[in-house]
């Protein structure tokens, strides 16, 4: 054998070792669990690997399935329920879960897919079934905690036979269909437009009755106040004649002077009247004598 078909039979005895090297070891990281399995079942001793780092396993005869060890999501599709009030409703829900498990969880749905389709029709049953029972009052009311509590603990008890454990069920949002929503807003609308109407009117009511008493207060505070003028106003005219009979007593020609110089004041002042009067009239008394006396024609 020449020295090139050492070297070739050599290279090939190195691939053969580290293709055996690599068959035998395996890596498990901190969010996995590993299954070794032999011919499809466990291995005695070794076949739940949880412990993180390098492992090593039989070659060709064992291979190693490997399962998430974390808390797995599951959304769920909004599901439309019936309440016991015949009430129907969308609700949307979410799951959490982990592989309680691993070696039931391969042997019946063997990935998270799988589960996760199986999980979520047990979730829409449990849903169906804990809701239906309830008024849709309760699902929307604080009662939602205990039913979410019940839905849980239904879907854990399915999911065992999947080597799943169930942590938490949340309903995220219950609403009404779209068409019934459109009806109750439309009812909510014309409710409100009703009482609105009813304010308003009772509002208007209640103007028209604080207008007219304002109105019926304001008459009689006019009449007392007339009253009040007239009777202040008599008063004062009493008063005027009496000063005026009492000033007539003291001095007669003094007092008829003075009335006549009123008079001339106000008939003589222009206004575009023209008045015609003889100059021997009575009027004109105190122009022809200071004391007033007629003159004789």
């Amino acid at each position: 054998m020449n020295h090139n078909g050492r070297w070739l039979i050599l290279a090939l005895v190195a691939i053969l070792v580290l293709v055996l090297i690599r068959s035998c070891l395996f890596t498990v990281s901190q969010i996995e669990e590993a299954l070794v399995l032999r011919f499809g079942e466990p291995v005695a001793g070794r076949g739940l690997i949880t412990t993180p780092g390098l492992h090593v396993k039989y070659p060709f005869i064992e291979n190693v399935v490997f399962l998430d060890r974390r808390i797995l999501d599951l959304e769920s599709d909004k599901q439309e329920v019936l309440a016991s009030d015949n009430q129907r409703l969308e609700v949307d829900a979410f799951l959490r879960y982990h592989i309680a498990d691993p070696l039931k969880f391969y042997q019946t749905v063997q990935n998270v897919d799988r589960a996760n389709n199986q999980l979520s029709t047990m979730l829409n049953s449990a849903m169906r079934r804990v809701l239906g029972n309830v008024t849709s009052t309760e699902i929307i009311s604080g009662e939602r905690v205990a039913l979410m509590g019940k839905i849980r603990d239904e879907v854990n008890s399915q999911g065992a036979r999947l080597g799943v454990a169930v942590n938490d069920v949340r309903i995220r949002r219950v609403d009404l269909p779209e068409q019934i929503s459109e009806q109750v807003y439309k009812r909510m609308q014309s409710e409100r437009a009703r009482e609105a109407a009813e304010y308003r009117a009772k509002g208007a009511e209640q103007a028209q009755i604080i207008r007219a008493a304002a109105d019926r207060q304001v008459i009689e505070l006019k009449a007392v106040a007339q009253q009040q003028a007239d009777t202040i106003r008599g008063a004062g005219d009493a008063k005027r004649a009496a000063i005026f009979a009492k000033a007539y007593g003291a001095d007669p020609d003094f007092f008829a002077f003075y009335r006549s110089l009123r008079a001339y004041r106000r008939a003589l002042t222009p206004s575009g009247t023209d008045i015609v009067l003889s100059p021997t009239s009575d009027f004109f008394n105190f122009f022809e004598a200071p004391n007033g006396a007629a003159t004789k024609k």
